[in-house]
Order: C-alpha cells, then structure tokens, then sequence
C-alpha cells in the first residue's frame, strides 16, 4: 500500500480553468483528465489524503460518482470551497477538519490551510497543505500538496520532498518560464511571469478563497 497526497482538485467548479488556467478546453474535459491522472497513479489498495477543495458545483450523485470512480481509500481534509454535499458523500474513509499522521517514519501535519507553524515543528514535523494553488512563498518543512504544485495528481510524500513545485510554486524550465504539461493534449504550456500577471494572479487568489454564493 501506498500513500499519497493531494488538494485543490476543484472538480465541476468553473473558475478553476479561468483562474488557475488549466490547460483543459472544457470543465468536463478537465475532470475526467484529472480522474485519468489520479487512477494512472494511485491503486485500488493504496491511500489517498485529500487536503480539501475536492469540489464545488456538481449536484450530490456527481460528487458520490467520483469518488466511486478514483481509485484508493480517501481522506478527506476540509477545504473552504467543499460544501455538505461533498462532506456528506459516500466514499470517503475519513473527513476532519485536520489530522496528524507518520509516514514512512516522517511525522505529518496536514490541514488545508498552510501554517506559520505547527505541532513538531521544532522536531521535523513536516506540514502538508493545500488552498494556495502553488503561489505561496515556501518555508522550511512546509509543502503545497496540491494539483496545481504538484503536476495535476496525487504524490507520495517522497516526490513532494524532492519536487521543486512541492515547495510552493510551478514547475521552472531553463528559461524561467513557468511549465506545466497539458494531461489532455499531451503539449507543454508555457507563460513567461510579468508583473501584471502577478497582480492578476493575487486578485484571483482572493476569488477563490471564498466559496462561491
């Protein structure tokens, strides 16, 4: 069996292709390329932990849908975006607000929201987040979990450790331009960092950080 991480899938919510620029044409083709990219990884015998934001948007047989569909035992961490519906669903092993575990003799902290500091800090504990879509300045011990860190799938605490977007941002290539690999055409997707994108990106942070009305 074996453990693996994720957040911020966002499954049926339509501002994730505007906001966070997923390289999917469509919402529908955005979810089952997500759903193809988990289950390429993740067995029927292994553990996943979600750290929130799971979805937002689809009715409660679409939500229970999906879960039947991934692979895995899951865990779910509560996000601000996952509404009674989600928390409510069938198929989840677990659902709390936070949770303290040991992994491959590493101690984990794992809530949706990154930390200033944490139970064991002081003793390595290792803190697992998700909610800042990869944006957020790192600190030591501290690693964004989620799909837009962490190439669109769940990870194991191993590739989060020696992962460059584990430790808070996108995925550099040599000329500094931001990389991420579009799972549904198969091409790379680049986009050079600019101050106004930034603006942009900070605006659009404060967007999803509250569920939608």
């Amino acid at each position: 069996m074996t453990v693996f991480f994720t957040s911020d899938t966002h499954f049926g919510d339509p501002r994730i292709l505007r906001i966070d620029r997923r390289p999917f044409p469509d919402l529908p083709t955005h979810d089952a390329a997500l759903v193809a990219a988990w289950n390429a990884v993740v067995g029927p015998d292994d553990t996943v932990w979600h750290l929130g934001d799971f979805a937002l948007g689809p009715p409660p047989e679409r939500i229970t849908a999906l879960l039947a569909a991934l692979h895995g035992r899951k865990h779910l961490i509560i996000g601000n975006n996952d509404g009674p519906a989600t928390l409510s669903a069938p198929g989840w092993t677990s659902v709390a607000h936070y949770a303290e575990t040991e992994v491959e003799g590493r101690r984990l902290v794992l809530c949706h929201y990154a930390f200033r500091t944490w139970n064991g800090l002081g003793r390595g504990a290792i803190n697992l987040h998700g909610h800042s879509h990869g944006r957020l300045k790192p600190i030591p011990r501290q690693y964004d979990a989620g799909v837009d860190a962490q190439g669109l799938h769940p990870v194991t605490l191993d590739q989060i450790l020696v992962s460059r977007r584990g430790h808070g941002g996108q995925g550099l290539g040599r000329d500094g331009a931001v990389e991420r690999q579009g799972l549904s055409t198969g091409r790379s997707i680049k986009s050079e960092p600019s101050e106004g994108s930034a603006k942009k990106r900070r605006r659009s942070d404060r967007r999803l950080s509250e569920p939608s009305a």
